[in-house]
């Protein structure tokens, strides 16, 4: 834990957001929260100083989508950094690789300021490939000669780049602290997912041609046929249907549950449920997933234009180019060769279940660890000893198979919604839902203890 502990003391030294002295009401949590997404917003319109205007025209892919960036802008590298960091530091820990107790505050501190630097760190690295691969200046051939960028403007784009990184950081501390709800990291995912549905239902060509929007499209040329499935990346009426269809599916699935009885020693007579979500994995595989494929187009269109990187960019291209989503069913049908398709299907399909298993394990979801919560809370299952070992292999017939299941379908609703073209994309849309559920659970909460305080004093706070 040595590495962590140094990492966390750099964060020490950093300014960082304090708790409240006394916590908010939730209508001004809300009010925070409300002020930080504005905030984000309006740094997602800044361009970056030192970049020739009109660099920010670029097709919104998944990476821009999960990591809520805009090209060109303060938020270029959105919450990438701060993303990775979490997750790396997270398959360290729950890998035993690094020996923490999240569960305890000494070492959650430790954690937390530990991601906090590799995440400023990761930030600077991002940054220095953007300017080192010359991504929005002229590009000759040398990433260091041939550039057309000053060696002022490119130090000024890695201290913007730097600064908007840290200052996302900020936003996300200020909610976490208890100044508003939730995370900013989930609540930069759900505005870029749903801006880019916004965008993809009412976006305009301020240029005249083609309207990308759906609604200016129809407005415009008054054919239903031609605006069923339409060419390119342009939002049709398919992917409106399957965009509807998605949501409504997920909204059901997340609300199944599979309940496995229990009791306790101390009331024999009362029996109770342990209800295991039969989403068990939730949205994280799919997330892992998406990350996985955008840090793969991110270094391959670094890579591709740095010098003496043939092998490793043909790698990262190739990789990259199988792995991203379609981008319609137009596309599957005229532009896509059935080898490639076959390949996305099945990658994204079995990365899913990696990752599932993989995060079942490292979050602490596991048959032994759920046993092990229930031998420490007195409960049991009727009709099985008291014993850790049988309890973790009578959950691990419930378990398993669900994490098989449910890792199964979120990937194939993400893949089939990147098929048919649903706005946001299938990654953004399965995102997106969990994270308004778990809002609506944060508000429904809230509202509760504030209108029964005695709950307040039963849970200690």
């Amino acid at each position: 834990m040595g590495i962590l502990s140094g990492l966390a003391a750099v964060a020490e030294k950093m300014p960082a957001v304090e708790k409240p002295a006394r916590k908010p009401t939730l209508y001004q949590r809300l009010m925070w929260t409300g002020i930080v997404l504005v905030l984000y917003f309006v740094m997602s319109n800044i361009p970056l100083y030192g970049v020739p205007p009109g660099q920010a025209s670029q097709n919104v892919g998944i990476m821009q989508i999960l990591f809520a960036s805009n090209f060109g802008t303060l938020t270029e590298l959105g919450i990438g950094p701060i993303v990775t960091a979490g997750l790396i530091l997270e398959v360290l820990v729950g890998a035993k690789l690094i020996e923490m107790d999240l569960t305890d505050p000494e070492d959650r501190k430790v954690f937390t300021g530990a991601q906090t630097t590799l995440s400023l760190i990761l930030g600077v690295f991002e940054a220095s490939m953007y300017v080192l691969a010359c991504r929005y200046w002229n590009f000759t051939g040398s990433p260091i000669t041939g550039c057309s960028a000053s060696s002022m403007q490119k130090i000024l784009v890695v201290f913007q780049l730097t600064l908007a990184t840290y200052i996302i950081m900020l936003l996300d501390q200020m909610l976490q602290e208890g100044w508003g709800l939730g995370s900013a990291i989930s609540l930069f995912i759900l505005a870029g997912v749903s801006n880019h549905m916004f965008w993809q239902l009412f976006g305009v060509n301020p240029m005249g041609g083609l309207h990308p929007g759906l609604i200016p499209y129809l407005l415009q040329s008054h054919d239903l046929r031609a605006a069923l499935m339409r060419p390119g990346r342009y939002a049709d009426i398919l992917g409106l249907v399957a965009t509807v269809t998605v949501i409504v599916l997920l909204v059901y699935l997340q609300s199944m549950k599979i309940d496995i009885p229990i009791t306790t020693q101390r009331l024999r007579g009362i029996r109770s449920r342990m209800p295991l979500q039969f989403i068990y994995v939730t949205n994280i595989p799919i997330l892992l997933v998406g990350i996985l494929v955008s840090d793969l187009v991110l270094f391959a269109n670094l890579a591709s234009r740095l010098p003496s990187s043939g092998m490793i960019a043909s790698f990262l291209r190739s990789s990259a180019f199988y792995l991203q989503p379609p981008g319609g069913f137009y596309t599957v049908l005229y532009n896509t060769t059935a080898v490639h398709y076959i390949v996305y299907v099945l990658s994204w399909l079995v990365l899913s279940v990696i990752f599932g298993f993989m995060w079942v394990e490292i979050a602490g979801l596991s048959p032994s660890a759920q046993a092990e919560q229930l031998i420490k809370s007195g409960m049991e299952i009727p009709g099985i000893r008291r014993n850790q070992r049988i309890l973790e292999q009578r959950l691990a017939k419930y378990i398993y198979p669900l994490t098989l299941l449910s890792s199964l379908i979120v990937g194939a609703i993400a893949v089939l919604a990147d098929t048919f073209g649903a706005y946001g994309t299938g990654s953004g849309i399965l995102l997106a839902v969990g994270i308004l559920q778990q809002y609506y659970m944060m508000i429904a909460y809230e509202r509760t203890l504030e209108a029964y305080p005695f709950l307040k004093r039963l849970i200690g706070e």
